[in-house]
């Protein structure tokens, strides 16, 4: 049997921890395939609980110096009163499958559970108290996402404290150390460029924010294991020491006293302390998506037991409960209706906007809301079974996938590490054992006054080494990427693109297919009045005022559109002498001694009413066109046909021209009926209709076309399309959409304009193509630069590329980086550099026919034409 678990770990700095967690987590006993997300801060394990069970996961990433966080909770256990009771209390806990530890305080009755959620619920950790003889009780604690949040919260401020105080600490020491040699005597004190001043500046550095590259490398190298951590203190550990051996022994053989090497430690922990607060700032953004969807759960149930209403948490329902949900209350779990009728508002998990009627034997769903009638229900799923528990983990097993290009990335980082230090290795023996002796011919370092008569062979076998070590160190090849995003981050949200982080801009370039939703993302999100059609004796204007009539006193979202419409056009709409709701049919009402029906073809078949077969054909073309009609009769007689419909955005037609115009191939999702969808597809130039498509079956739509060598973007703004955001490529969300959808869409579009989705791939190109000159040049740069520190061209020109010099190639290396990234602030949007497409032109719209009604869109006349 095989099991799966999630658990959350602190202490990760770089994708080569995640790749040292995932070795050590595959190499234990019992798991089967473990994958750890540096991002999510995440790993999934699948395991085999007969030989491995969570404390051991647990204990094996501790082992390697991380720190996994649990689920926990805090309960009352009423009757404890001494040792005895707890240790029963303990005992019971701890022999339950998924419980990890217990605490218990007897003194004041509490209990602290930490717990495995996929094995154990808290219905059970209650039974085991229960069973042990004691009464458990809630008390409300900090659940397992607080923590984590908290801990994020930390990290930011802690990053963003070495940030500032770094910079404050290291312009001080580049403007002493470099005093001479750029024309800024006249405003650099002397003392400034003192050795001591410039140790004095550069110690507390060292000890706060490079600390934590210390503390990484001694944690990594007692586990036998190395990341970025080794690489950084080795270069600035060395370069510092150097530094004080110079100042206080300046004619031991190191470059004299004019010689610092604290420039070089100085900035570089500047520069990488900086990169882990802008990572602090935006890692864990996607696990706030999972905390807010878990949010929508209801806390309680009113369920039927004895014969007796009772309130319960929900966690405590079990499957065969009755369930009673009044009007306005959430769906606590799934189930089956066995008694009431009602609409239910589903769209937090369908997406769908329009309220779905409920009668005896269907289904509803938990932490949907019930909108109009009391609903008596069984429960049929409950905990991690519920539909919300499901796109929950749906959206953990996508955020645990890892793409092939992250997995090549930890391997060369890992790698690359060793490679540097090997290098400098060879450097040093090379030059002490064979190199000195054969090509020494005296000379200078550049940028130095220190003669190289002046130093010993070991002493300069050690310098070349320590210049390989500081010229390789990836500045430059670091800030490739990140200031690339930064500045097409910032420049994407100048035109209302919110990007959450690189691989979103990565991925996006490489898009050839583009998967829209329809409800919220084509279409408005909500019913609108879009025809009405009349007989020549009634007109539209008073055709839509008596339909309003009938429907004012219902709740009904179709009648409600059906009212704001006509309120909307200047109709004013009194109360009907007489109102009656007929469920699954329409409304029935009398005004002024006039009779009104509203309804579908058997409310009027059933009524007797005459005339009815004139205006079939146009409900017969509307429903054709995915609108919902309604035929109203007045006085027994076909009077005309009201149509309410989700309408289309502004300009969702345009969006889908000009993306099939960028060579994308265009596909339209949705959870409707396949009629309106492929009603909607027409009218927005869409070919491919991908419709009824259940909420859980969406994610599995993007693996298909990602099966097919497709690299899918998704676009949606529902939490049913959370999981399909978060397992497309690139995830698109509506800003108008869902906070979870947002916190699982890569990309967010602000102003709810769908077009700003070909400005978010073009400039994820042009971002892209930066980052590939910015890698170029750095790469080239270390090409360049590393034989040079190695001391490649010595034996033909006798100058050597001295520590300094190596500081400055890498700051300029990350100069010319930085300006050639900064000519993305000329990018502008094709919309705006095209004219006439930005905004549609405006003018009057063409008046309706009573034949024609009402285009999908478009308002309705004033008057009966």
């Amino acid at each position: 049997m095989t099991e799966r678990t999630a658990i959350s770990i602190r202490g990760m700095t770089c994708a080569s921890c995640a790749q040292t967690i995932e070795k050590t987590l595959r190499e234990t006993d019992g798991v089967l395939d473990a994958t750890v997300n540096f991002a999510a801060e995440k790993a999934i394990v699948d395991f085999d609980p007969s030989r491995v069970d969570r404390k051991g996961l647990e204990k094996a990433i501790k082992d390697v110096g991380y720190e996994p966080v649990r689920h926990e909770i805090v309960l009352k256990a009423l009757g404890m009163a001494s040792p005895h009771c707890a240790g029963l209390v303990e005992k019971a806990l701890l022999d339950t499958p998924g419980v990890l530890s217990a605490d218990i305080n007897f003194s004041i009755e509490t209990v602290k559970v930490g717990y495995d959620p996929s094995i154990v619920t808290v219905t059970q950790i209650k039974k085991a108290i229960s069973d042990a003889g004691y009464k458990p009780m809630d008390v409300e604690g900090e659940s397992v996402e607080d923590r984590e949040r908290e801990a994020r919260r930390q990290d930011i401020r802690k990053q963003g404290v070495f940030t500032a105080s770094s910079w404050l600490l290291s312009v001080p020491i580049m403007l002493g150390t470099f005093r001479e040699y750029f024309g800024i005597s006249g405003f650099t004190p002397e003392w400034l460029a003192s050795t001591y001043v410039l140790w004095a500046l550069t110690t507390p550095l060292m000890v706060g924010p490079g600390a934590q590259f210390f503390i990484g490398t001694y944690r990594g190298l007692k586990h036998g294991y190395t990341d970025m951590n080794l690489l950084i203190a080795t270069g600035t550990g060395a370069a510092y020491i150097l530094g004080i051996v110079n100042t206080l022994f300046p004619e031991a053989g190191f470059g004299g006293p004019k010689v610092a090497f604290f420039e070089t430690a100085a900035l570089l922990i500047a520069f990488l302390v900086t990169g882990r607060y802008l990572e602090a700032l935006t890692k864990g953004r996607t696990s706030e998506a999972i905390r807010k969807l878990m949010g929508l759960k209801a806390k309680t149930a009113r369920i039927v037991r004895d014969g007796q209403e009772v309130e319960i948490p929900v966690d405590d329902v079990v499957v065969g409960d009755f369930v009673i949900v009044r009007p306005g209350e959430k769906v606590p779990v799934d189930g089956m209706v066995r008694a009431g009728y009602s609409a239910v508002d589903e769209s937090m998990i369908t997406g769908e906007s329009i309220p779905v009627e409920k009668k005896i034997g269907d289904e509803v769903i938990g932490a949907t809301i019930n909108k109009t009638g009391l609903l008596k229900f069984e429960a049929t799923k409950v905990g991690k079974e519920t539909a919300l528990a499901q796109i929950v983990k749906l959206i953990e097993d996508a955020q645990a996938a890892k793409p092939k290009i992250q997995r090549l990335a930890d391997k060369v980082a890992g790698r690359f590490i060793l490679a540097v230090h090997v290098l400098a290795l060879f450097t040093f023996l090379f030059w002490f054992f064979a190199g000195y002796d054969a090509y020494f011919r005296g000379g200078t370092f550049l940028l130095s006054s220190t003669s190289l008569f002046s130093i010993s062979p070991g002493v300069f076998s050690l310098l070349l080494a320590i210049t390989v070590l500081i010229i390789s160190c990836p500045c430059a090849v670091g800030l490739a990427t990140p200031s690339a995003i930064m500045a097409g981050t910032g420049k994407g949200a100048e035109f209302g693109v919110l990007i959450k982080g690189g691989d979103a801009l990565e991925r996006a370039h490489k898009v050839d297919t583009i998967v829209l939703d329809k409800t919220g993302t084509l279409t408005r999100g909500e019913p609108s009045l879009t025809d009405v059609v009349a007989s020549d004796g009634v007109g539209q204007r008073e055709a839509l005022h008596l339909a309003a009539i009938a429907e004012r006193g219902s709740e009904h979202p179709l009648g409600e559109a059906i009212v704001r419409g006509a309120d909307s056009r200047g109709i004013r709409v009194e109360d009907a002498d007489q109102f009656v709701a007929i469920p699954g049919h329409g409304v029935a009402a009398e005004f002024r001694g006039r009779a009104i029906l509203l309804g579908n073809r058997k409310l009027m078949r059933d009524r007797g009413v005459r005339e009815v077969e004139t205006f079939l054909p146009h409900v017969e073309r509307l429903e054709a066109e995915g609108k919902t009609a309604m035929l109203l009769s007045v006085d027994g007689v076909a009077a005309g046909v009201i149509a309410v419909a989700d309408t289309l955005k502004e300009h969702s037609a345009e969006a889908v021209a000009r993306l099939k115009k960028m060579g994308l191939d265009v596909v339209m999702l949705t959870g409707d009926n396949r009629r309106t969808a492929e009603a909607i597809a027409r009218k927005v130039g869409i070919e491919r209709v991908l419709a009824e498509v259940l909420p859980e079956d969406k994610a599995n739509e993007m693996k298909r076309f990602q099966s097919q060598g497709r690299i899918v973007a998704m676009v949606g703004d529902g939490i049913n399309d959370a999981p399909a955001l978060t397992q497309a490529d690139v995830g698109i969300a509506i800003g108008s959409g869902t906070d979870i959808a947002k916190e699982a869409g890569h990309i967010i579009l602000v102003k709810e304009d769908l077009r700003d989705i070909v400005t978010a791939l073009e400039l994820s190109r042009k971002t892209i193509r930066k980052i590939k000159q910015n890698l170029f040049w750095a790469f080239i740069y270390n090409g360049a630069g590393v034989p040079l520190a190695a001391g490649l061209l010595y034996p033909l020109f006798p100058v050597l590329v001295s520590p300094e010099l190596a500081a400055l190639f890498m700051a300029t290396s990350s100069l010319s980086v930085t300006l050639n990234t900064l000519l993305l602030k000329r990018f502008k949007p094709s919309l705006l550099r095209t004219s006439g497409l930005r905004r549609a032109p405006a003018g009057p719209p063409p008046r309706p026919t009573p034949s024609d009604g009402v285009e999908v869109g478009q308002p309705l006349g004033g008057g009966d034409s």
